[in-house]
């Protein structure tokens, strides 16, 4: 029978030394990095009618800034538009610095471009929707949007590029 306080040798993150050698990442902090809000036709914008066209564009950049510390970005440019002109132009980029202990390689990207920003979203999504009704329109509140998928699509995507480049083009 085991003593108790003897560590567990089938357990390998449990070392005798006391060192946590299992996997870890943390959200240290996270912070707007850049916000510009643009309303280049006020006052007249508020007296124009219709429904505003809204485009929204994502992008997702992660850097290391230190010895096992990583920043991820969301950056998230929505631009709205009227027959009239442009009602306003929205730039943000959200961040995050997490930190990561013991994480393989190949396991950093799925969590840097799914997970993360999936983390980050909803924060990113509040200052918008505050930015755009400071700027005396009605909230934007961004549709959730599912990274994960994205992020298996763009795996996918990538993998079917390899599998064809050996592949003729046309035919003989």
């Amino acid at each position: 029978m085991a003593d108790e306080t003897s560590p567990d040798i089938n357990n390998p993150a449990l070392q005798p030394n006391g060192e946590d050698t299992s996997p870890a990442i943390g959200l240290i902090s996270q912070y707007v990095k850049d916000l510009s809000f643009e309303n280049p036709n006020a006052p007249a914008v508020y007296q124009w009618q219709g429904a505003p066209q809204v485009d929204v564009q994502f992008n997702i950049a992660a850097d290391g800034v230190g010895e096992n510390l990583y920043e991820v970005t969301l950056k998230i440019d929505v631009t709205s538009k009227t027959d009239n002109g442009t009602s306003f132009v929205i730039e943000l980029k959200y961040a995050g610095l997490f930190g990561v202990r013991n994480v393989p390689d190949d396991q950093l990207q799925p969590f840097f471009l799914a997970e993360a920003p999936r983390i980050l979203f909803p924060f990113a999504r509040r200052v918008v929707a505050d930015a755009v009704q400071d700027g005396g329109f009605p909230p934007l509140l961004l549709d959730p949007i599912d990274f994960h998928g994205l992020f298996m699509q763009q795996v996918q995507a990538a993998q079917g590029e390899r599998v064809g480049e050996g592949a003729p083009v046309g035919q003989a």
